[in-house]
């Protein structure tokens, strides 16, 4: 059984688009972070620890985690805490570049399979009523970074460079490569 340790309703349609059949069991711990390391570790490592978690109770399954920020000015942004958290976030990404980094983790008992994708957003440059009016629909309340690129948050994207799935929150089409790769590697450790 395939299982995904979230309850993104992004991820799950992603992996619906892909054509893959699971179960959603999301991890519920605490994600710990250290504020000393990179965001592309910081995806990493969230995602392993949401892996982890609910491997421990499906050892025989397959179960992928996964975690996305967005940074900016080397702050690393997650979900805001309240609409005045967004509107600093929004300020702050209004006009620049920034990027978004997600983290995969593959596992099944004690074998995994680890990656990350970044790719970069720039925003057109927002007035505070324009922000205001986003916030209002009450869109980026759920999404690191306080904006979903497959919503209304589209209006405020300008360009990206790199893999558009992963702003949204898994970078699809690598994801089922390494997923492909992951499962020959598990299906020749039991031949042996």
């Amino acid at each position: 059984m395939l299982i995904l340790a979230s309850k993104s309703p992004r991820r799950i349609e992603l992996l619906k688009l892909a054509g893959f059949s699971y179960e959603i069991i999301p991890a519920i711990s605490e994600e710990k972070t250290e504020p000393s390391m990179k965001p592309c570790e910081t995806v990493v490592g969230l995602a392993c620890q949401k892996a982890a978690e609910v491997t421990a109770s499906h050892p025989d399954d397959i179960v992928i985690g996964a975690d996305t920020v967005v940074v900016y000015d080397n702050e690393i942004m997650g979900k805001p805490a309240d609409c005045d958290d967004a509107f600093r976030m929004l300020k702050k990404l209004s006009g620049n570049i920034h990027s978004v980094y997600t983290g995969v983790c593959i596992r099944k008992g004690n074998n995994q399979r680890v990656f990350y994708e970044e790719t970069k957003v720039e925003f057109y440059p927002l007035s505070d009523n324009e922000i205001r009016e986003y916030i209002e629909s009450g869109e980026p309340m759920d999404k690191a970074g306080a904006y979903g690129i497959q919503e209304k948050g589209s209006l405020l994207v300008k360009r990206i460079d790199g893999d558009y799935f992963n702003v949204v929150g898994l970078p699809l089409s690598r994801f089922v490569r390494e997923f492909k790769a992951f499962n020959t590697e598990i299906y020749n450790e039991t031949k042996e």
